[in-house]
Order: structure tokens, then C-alpha cells, then sequence
């Protein structure tokens, strides 16, 4: 007779005649009814691993599982080919467990891309045919001329999705993937709105700036490249667009606004610049039909925050009643947009508009890990971290291939710089402490091949369109999850020549907890834990 406690039975004492009863059938092999053998827990872990290690034997023994591999490890065992599944609750046997110890080091694995093509390029189900075109979505000519413009032909999975529902005039929470082509997923259907509805120009001359087109975005670099895409839609069209940004005295905002031509339809800034203008009463947003906040996540940093309220403060929001302003009604249709979303944004968003009311667009790929792009991740010491770095742009430059080197700090951007330069390897240098002079032109001459190595920090992680881009580098690993995915979305994008790599060195203990997470989902085919695809909204009150 036993008691079973957590699972394990623990023994309780017999008397005299039947332990010796007990212990005779023990003797001829025979089990005595009601008795249960009690097997110590030290005991049965040890014949765990014995079974673990003679498993490890057979498979180093045996070739090298068949199939294509989804994780390749530098030990054979622990790696896992294409078709096999980890269930849901399952718990997947890692190669990132031990990696807190320091025998660790040294150790790698790396994810197998699944598919050649970015998910944001695959056609569409069978039973859609090939969707829609741009002409059968119904966008104007002078919109299509501007796509061929840019030589863009068929739309994106973001695309098919987001542009019908932003014709119909509903503000909207749309999120996609990294390099899937959100841009064109906005600006393509707002500016139809725009040309829907022609206004006769203000003059500007005697008062303030008043666009029809805002677009917030967080840094000076991606709002000249969004503004280099709007202004080649909105060339054929005839309409005009204008970017805003900071660094300079309120003569600078004055300048950039009231530049010929005049009257410009579509403004894009950065929130400093916007709040400044705004306070200064250099811009009215009086006639603002529609806003865009883009990389929604960066704008809700805490230096954004405050100014972006201010932004939202001036601009006529309605109550977020969809469809199309009635006749003598005027309304704003706000658009978010990003790949990944915080906190806190639809509580800032509700003070001023009706965030129920906004419909949702979310593409099948959000929040995963992208299937067409090779990620490596390697265990080092601190002191390693320099010299496989340089082993790397060896190879990489002398291929021709650009690479992105992600930095944690700015600190480290500049003191991996004079390394660079002792050991004679052009590169530039970006990060948020620069100068406005001294960062003005430096991705772009990055963009354009001059220079092949760029050195930076997680500004250059959101939005930047960099399809030349072949290698990422996580010097330093990233803080978060989010930021791991924006990183690795510099490569495979839409319009890029090759799907890319990324090569991410793990050095602390709290890089570790990040590694098995993502390798989890790796394994499971899941999305990475811990990011809530939709905003945090009360049940819609309306179509």
C-alpha cells in the first residue's frame, strides 16, 4: 500500500507477515496485488539522461536526419528538419537551454530559410486568382503613372488588403510585416481621396501652411524616403508634397514650409518639427483630411509622446464614424501604421477619437519570423564579439554586398567606428546624438552605394527602405523582441535582389531568455510571444 504525492508514490511500512510475502513473490518475479514500486526521483533522472545520451549516440551514429532542415545546430541531434512539427504545449529540446553556462560558448544555430520570396510576395490563394490588380482597384491614372514611376507592377499582400478599405474612408490600424510594402499601402489610397476631392489651393503667402495630407513619422530619414515615394505619385497627379523636419531655428520650419512650389497637398515631418511649426503658427491643420502615423511603435517613444498629443490636439478628428464625410461634414481619416505595436497607444489615441471604431488590417505573417531569411545566432564572450565581426566584413564588402551593424548605444556606434578605421574599413556612422547637419545626407549616400558598411543604432531599424542591404550584424543583441524583428526585417524586403542573412552574437545572460524564445517559435512555426497584433480597443460601436 502507498500514498502518492506529487505524483511519485512514496512507500508506507508493511507489517512483518506481508512485507515478507511481499518480498518472496519479489523473489520469483512475481508483482504483489496492491503494492506499487516506489522509484526515487534522483533515480529516475538519471535514467533520463542515460536514455537522452544513448538517443545522442544513435543519432551522431546515424546520418544526418532526412529532409530539408528549418534549424540547423552545430550539434546534429538537436537540429530539426522541415516536416517535423512541435505541438502547441510540446516542449522543444533547444540548443540555446545550456547557453547560460559558460561551456556554452561557442556554440551556434542557425534557422534554414523555408521559402526563396518574402511572404508579402506570394500570390495570393487559388481561390482568389491572382487578385487584384492596381487598375482594378480602381485608382486613378495619374496614380498609375506614378507606380510605373517607381517601377512597381503588382501589389503586395499589405496592399491588397489595405487599399480597398482605405478608399472607403475608415480610419484604420494597419500591420504588416517588416518590408512588405505599408507604404505604398497607405499613401496609395489616401492620395486617390485627395484627387477624389479637388480644394482650391490656399494661399500661403500671408498665413499659415494648411495640408490635406499629414504623414507623422519619427525620424529625418525616413521622412525624406517616404517623401522621395510620395512626390513620385503625386508628380503625374499634380500635386504637391513638402517635408518638415527639426534641427534648426524656428527662420529653418518658416523656410521649409512657405518653399515654392506653394500650396502643397501632403506634408510629412517629425513630431518635434511639427509641434514647433504648429505652436509657432507657422501650420494649421484646419484642412486636414487625413493623418498617418507611421511606425507607430517608435512615435510612442517617450521623446515623441508629448508632441505627438499636440499634433492630435490640432487636427480635426471627428468621432471615427466611418465611410465618407456627409456634405457639410468635415472629418479626418487617421491611419496607424507598423509592424509592431505598444503599449499604451490606443489610450492615447481615444482621447482623441473613437478608437472602437477603427478597423483592423493584419496581414497572415505579422509577428513572425520571416521564413525567406537565413538567422544566425552565436554564443560568444564579450571579447570575441571584434574579431568575428571583422572575419565578417571581410567577406562581406569584398562581395559587394552592403551590411547593416546594429549597436545597443551610440556610444558603442563610435567607439566601433575607430576600430573600423584602425583596421582601414569604410563605413559611416548613424545614430540619434548626431547633429541634424552631421547626420543629413548619411543614409542616403548608405542607399546609394557610396559606402557599403554602416554602423548604427535602432534608428536605422524602423521603415528605412534598405533593399541593398544583404547582411545584418546584431553587435550588440537587441533589448526586445520587437526591436529583434525590425532588425532582421532590413533584409528579404520587397524589391531586394536577394533574401539576405542576419548574424546575431549573444553575449549575456538576458540575450539568452530572447535566443530561447525565439528559437521556440522557430521551432513551433509560431508567432514570437509577447505582441498583441491588434490595439487594446472596446467592442465597435458601428460598421
Amino acid at each position: 500500500m502507498a500514498l502518492r504525492r506529487g505524483g511519485i508514490a512514496a512507500a508506507v511500512p508493511l507489517p512483518p507477515r506481508r512485507l515478507a510475502a511481499t518480498r518472496a513473490a519479489a523473489a520469483a518475479g512475481a508483482q504483489p496485488p496492491g503494492s506499487v514500486v516506489r522509484i526515487p526521483w534522483a533515480l529516475r533522472v538519471r535514467l533520463q539522461r542515460g536514455a537522452q545520451r544513448r538517443q545522442r549516440g544513435q543519432g551522431e551514429a546515424a546520418a544526418a536526419r532526412p529532409g530539408k532542415l528549418l534549424l540547423r545546430s552545430r550539434r546534429p541531434e538537436l537540429s530539426q528538419p522541415r516536416w517535423q512539427t512541435v505541438g502547441r504545449w510540446e516542449r522543444p529540446q533547444l540548443v540555446s537551454a545550456g547557453w547560460k553556462h559558460r561551456k556554452a560558448r561557442g556554440d551556434y544555430f542557425q534557422l534554414e530559410p523555408s521559402q526563396e520570396a518574402a511572404p508579402a510576395l506570394q500570390a495570393p490563394p487559388p481561390e482568389a486568382r491572382q487578385g487584384p490588380s492596381f487598375a482594378e482597384m480602381g485608382l486613378r491614372p495619374a496614380l498609375l503613372a506614378g507606380l510605373e514611376s517607381l517601377s512597381v507592377s503588382r501589389p503586395t499582400a499589405v496592399q491588397r488588403l489595405a487599399i480597398p478599405a482605405l478608399r472607403r474612408g475608415r480610419s484604420a490600424l494597419c500591420a504588416a510585416e517588416t518590408g512588405s510594402g505599408k507604404t505604398l499601402a497607405y499613401l496609395l489610397p489616401l492620395l486617390d481621396g485627395l484627387l477624389s476631392r479637388p480644394e482650391e489651393p490656399v494661399a500661403e503667402a500671408a498665413g499659415p501652411a494648411s495640408p490635406r495630407g499629414l504623414v507623422v513619422l519619427p525620424s529625418r530619414e525616413l521622412a525624406a524616403q517616404v517623401g522621395a515615394v510620395a512626390a513620385a505619385l503625386c508628380r503625374p497627379a499634380g500635386l504637391q508634397v513638402r517635408g518638415l523636419t527639426g534641427g534648426g531655428a524656428a527662420g529653418g520650419l518658416r523656410r521649409q514650409l512657405r518653399a515654392p512650389p506653394p500650396g502643397a497637398a501632403v506634408l510629412l515631418g517629425t513630431p518635434g518639427a511639427l509641434r514647433a511649426a504648429l505652436r509657432w503658427r507657422f501650420l494649421a491643420l484646419g484642412r486636414l483630411r487625413w493623418m498617418v502615423l507611421d511606425e507607430a511603435d517608435a512615435l510612442m517613444d517617450e521623446s515623441f509622446a508629448g508632441p505627438l498629443e499636440e499634433i492630435l490636439a490640432h487636427a480635426p478628428l471627428a468621432a471615427g464614424a466611418p465611410g465618407p464625410p456627409g456634405p457639410d461634414e468635415a472629418r479626418t481619416q487617421v491611419v496607424v501604421v507598423g509592424a509592431t505595436f505598444p503599449t499604451g497607444l490606443s489610450e492615447m489615441l481615444e482621447k482623441f477619437t473613437d478608437v472602437g471604431r477603427f478597423v483592423t488590417l493584419t496581414t497572415h505573417n505579422l509577428h513572425r519570423l520571416p521564413p525567406h531569411v537565413q538567422q544566425k545566432f552565436v554564443r560568444l564572450k564579450g571579447q570575441d564579439k571584434l574579431p568575428e565581426l571583422l572575419q565578417l566584413l571581410k567577406e562581406g564588402p569584398a562581395s559587394g554586398r552592403a551590411v547593416l551593424i546594429f549597436c545597443n548605444s551610440a556610444s558603442t556606434v563610435n567607439w566601433l567606428g575607430y576600430i573600423l578605421d584602425d583596421h582601414k574599413i569604410k563605413h559611416l556612422r548613424l545614430q540619434g546624438q548626431m547633429s541634424a547637419a552631421a547626420r543629413a545626407g548619411i543614409f542616403a549616400s548608405f542607399q546609394k552605394g557610396d559606402v557599403s558598411v554602416l554602423v548604427c543604432t535602432d534608428l536605422a531599424s524602423r521603415g528605412l527602405d534598405t533593399s541593398s542591404v544583404q547582411l545584418v550584424v546584431n553587435y550588440d543583441f537587441p533589448d526586445t523582441l520587437q526591436d529583434y524583428l525590425h532588425r532582421v526585417g532590413r533584409v528579404g524586403r520587397v524589391g531586394s535582389k536577394g533574401p539576405g542573412a542576419v548574424v546575431s552574437f549573444v553575449t549575456h545572460r538576458w540575450d539568452v531568455d530572447l535566443v530561447r524564445k525565439i528559437e521556440t517559435a522557430a521551432r513551433k512555426k509560431s508567432g514570437l510571444p509577447g505582441m498583441d497584433s491588434t490595439i487594446n480597443k472596446p467592442t465597435p460601436k458601428g460598421g
